[in-house]
Parts: C-alpha cells; structure tokens; sequence
C-alpha cells in the first residue's frame, strides 16, 4: 500500500501501543491513563486537526478497538460495530467504529443495499490507491447522525439513491474529514465566515457512479473509495455557496478563496495531497469545488 494509506492505520498502531504498554503497566480497564499518555492518544485519535469524533477499524486491525478503549474513562457499546468512548481530559466522544468487511457483499449487494461492483473486480487495479476498499460502515436510522468530527456526521456522506433501504453501507476515509476539517480552520484563520461545509457528494456507490459516466462523472471516480467530496460553504443551508470575499456576489472569486484554502492545507500536510476540482455555476446549481486525498497531486478546472 502507499504511504498516504498506511498513514492513518499507522497513527492507530501508535495509539496501541501505548495502549498495550498501559495495560502491561498495571492500569485496569476505565482506569484514567497517565497525563502524558492520554494526551498523547488523544493528539493521535482526533487527527491533525484535532477534530475527528470517530475512527474506523477494519479486519484484522479490528482488535484494536478493545485495547484503545481502555485508555479511556468511561465507554458505551452503542451497537455491535461501535463503541463509544469518552476523553476524560475534553469530555468529547470519540465512536470506535468496526467496518463490515468487504468480502460481506455478494452480487453487488450487501443485505438489500445495493452498492454494485467496484472497478477493481472487474479489471486489475491501475494502482493501490484503485484498490478495493477494505469493508463498509452500515448506517441506520439510529446512528446516521453520529458525528464522525466536529462538523461532519455519518449522513452527510451517503450516496443519494436508495431512500426507503435502511441498513446502509458507506465507504468513508478518516483523512478526508481531517482534511475538510483542516480547510474549515484554514478559511477561518484567513477571516473568512465559513462555518460549515455542505457535503453535496461524498460516497458514490459503484452502481450510482455507473449512472453519470459520459455526464461529468469519471469511471474510477474517487468517490467510489469514500476519499473524494463536493463541497462549498453554506452556512446560513440554503443549498447555495456563500459570499466568501463579501463583494456582494457569488463567482468565482468565492471559489477561489475556498480552493486557495484546500492548497495552504495541502502545503501544511503534504500526506493530505490530492484533488481539487473547480465547478462553476451553471443553471442548474451554483459553484462548488471537489476535494479528495488520493495520494498524488491532480487539478482540473479553472476559476
């Protein structure tokens, strides 16, 4: 695999070990940890942004969930997938959350969630980063509001088919919300009023992406591997990107403060690299740009 997707997994194996050695030291289970171990854990669960509320665990690394929540005060098994666990020191709820693994969807479908193939079942993959993805996260009406950081949550990433079928079944990469979180600190520290970012696309199952090839959607759109979003600020949600220069219009100008974001960011973590795509106003919609972390630098569009 690349460095950018070991990155993650890697911070995790961290956060284990000091799990272990905690455990080997003596400390029991809910036991607060040590100031500087608990800080230390904490740095690395809530990504480099310091805002990430959830972490997603994939066979084998799936025995990690135990020994991580250990480190923490208090924990809540909130479904057979998650568990809940608490930072004594922020008071802010982190979900540990297990992937179903891939191998769990059969004919295109997991239960009646149809995702359809990915494209690497149907032809080698062009590189690791077109690999299949390791497992989904299943969403019901009961936990697609979990936050998975402080202005995301599991919803805001579904694909948008399927209304009436619960369980189901997202593709979501940790370093893409650290991302989007790190831009949204980065407008803010340039002064501008962004609050939240509108997810309009996030996952694109296989056979929803199928539907759009030849009208704007790429055929390895990396949307299918839950690393890509459509995104513009909207904070007062009325669906449309807001004045960022605050000239009194909504252009290009304003997608250009966002884009100038995404590149500081990327400046900043380079492990972060990826899209970025420029969508102008048409009359169907407003403007809105494409972010990803691919792993390699790509740029399309123009502002």
């Amino acid at each position: 695999m690349t460095g950018l997707r070991r990155l993650l997994p890697a911070s995790l194996a961290v956060a284990l070990l000091l799990a272990t050695a905690a455990v080997a030291s003596g400390q029991t289970a809910g036991a607060t940890p040590p100031a500087s171990v608990e800080a230390t854990t904490a740095d690395t669960l809530f990504g480099r942004s310091g805002r990430l509320l959830a972490r997603f665990f994939a066979p084998p690394r799936s025995m990690e969930v135990e020994p991580i929540a250990r480190l923490f005060g208090r924990r809540e098994q909130k479904s057979t997938s998650t568990v809940a666990v608490t930072d004594t020191t922020s008071g802010r709820q982190l979900s540990l959350i297990t992937l179903l693994p891939f191998a769990d969807k059969v004919n295109g479908r997991v239960g009646d969630y149809h995702l359809g193939r990915f494209p690497a079942e149907k032809r080698p993959p062009r590189s690791t980063a077109y690999e299949n993805p390791e497992g989904f996260i299943e969403v019901t009406l009961e936990n697609k509001d979990t936050q998975v950081s402080e202005h995301f949550r599991l919803a805001d990433f579904l694909t948008h088919d399927q209304q009436t079928v619960w369980p189901k079944y997202l593709v979501l990469r940790e370093a893409l919300i650290d991302k989007l979180e790190l831009v949204l600190v980065e407008l803010q520290r340039r002064g501008v009023d962004a609050q939240r970012f509108r997810v309009m696309s996030g996952f694109r199952s296989p056979q929803y992406n199928q539907r759009g090839v030849g009208r704007g959607r790429a055929r390895d759109s990396r949307h299918q591997y839950g690393d890509a979003a459509d995104i513009m600020v909207d904070n007062n949600r009325d669906n449309r990107l807001d004045d960022l220069n605050r000239d009194g219009k909504v252009n290009s100008k304003d997608i250009r403060v966002m884009a100038e974001a995404v590149e500081s960011v990327e400046r900043q973590y380079p492990e972060l690299v990826g899209g970025l795509g420029i969508y102008r106003a048409t009359r169907a919609r407003g403007p809105f740009i494409h972010v990803d972390v691919r792993g390699t630098r790509a740029r399309w569009g123009r502002y």
